[in-house]
This record gives structure tokens, sequence and C-alpha cells, in this order.
């Protein structure tokens, strides 16, 4: 298994809309309810780069088999070193190690880039590895919403993580 990790490109694009349509269609990972489309990507990488966060893929045997970026936690300006992390990996490079690497990457970037605190937002259902995942990372638990989200005909809640990073 050739894993590797890298700063993501406009040349990832295809691989992050691939693997995040999944999530889209067919979980509660994400509260989107439509495919964004790689022209919504593109956006996305170009904003999270010029505002100095990381954006990172992971390449297994070349292909891309996940992504994770930090952004801002939320936009007024007394927030500017507080981030939410966001992670997701092709289902089929889940379960290798794939995903802690991800993760360490972004937040090792994400504090040399300014940020004191990540929150992580772990939306309910099929949870238990990206709790276990955030743990491991040394995330701990900061709160839950109830009943904030509607998909697939249900309400759902979300689950707050927060990890302060070195030297906050």
């Amino acid at each position: 298994m050739n894993v590797q990790v890298r700063a993501a490109t406009s040349g990832d694009v295809a691989g992050l809309a691939r693997i995040y349509d999944h999530y889209v269609a067919t979980s509660t990972a994400t509260f989107e309810l439509d495919p964004p489309g790689e022209a919504v990507w593109v956006d996305k990488l170009d904003a999270v780069v010029a505002a100095g966060w990381p954006f990172e893929v992971a390449l297994l045997d070349g292909q891309v088999a996940g992504f994770a970026y930090v952004g801002p936690w939320r936009p007024r300006p007394a927030y500017a070193h507080t981030v939410e992390d966001t992670i997701y990996l092709d289902p089929a490079a889940t379960g290798r190690g794939i995903g802690t690497r991800l993760l360490a990457s972004v937040l090792e970037q994400a504090a040399a880039a300014g940020a004191r605190e990540v929150i992580a937002v772990v939306a309910d259902g099929d949870t238990a590895a990206s709790l276990a995942l955030h743990r491991r990372a040394g995330f701990d638990p900061a709160g839950r919403l109830e009943r904030v989200g509607r998909k697939f005909d249900r309400w759902l809640g979300t689950t707050l993580l927060q990890k302060t990073l070195a030297g906050g």
C-alpha cells in the first residue's frame, strides 16, 4: 500500500467530488442534500488556500483516497484562530490508517498557519469511525446539538469535539 499525503491541487478536484458525492448520496456524514459538483470544489480549494489554511489529499497508489482541510469556524474576527476540520475518505480506503495520517498533517499545518482551536462537527449516523479518529487525534467532547439538520426524512444532531493545538 503506497500512501502519499500532500497539498491538494486543481487536478484532484474530480477525486474530491467523487468521494464527497458518495457521502452526500448515501449517508448523514454531511448535511448536504445534493452533490455540489466539481466547480464548487474548485472554489472551495481556492478559498481555503487563499485564506492560508491547509487542504490536503491522501493518494493511495496514485489515486485520491481522501481529503481533509480546515476553514473558519465562524466569520466574526474574534474567531480568527478557531477552525473547523473536514475529512472524508473513499469508503474503500477506510481502516488503513489513511485518515489518521491525513488528519495529523492538516492539524500540524493548521497550527503552523496560526490556528489555536480546532472544532470537529460529527453528524449523527455512522459516526463511530469519525468520533474514534478525532478522539485518537486528541479531540475532546465539547457538546451536542440535537435536531439541527434533516436528511433522509429524519432529524439529526451533531456532536462537537475540540482540540487545542500546540502553542495554544
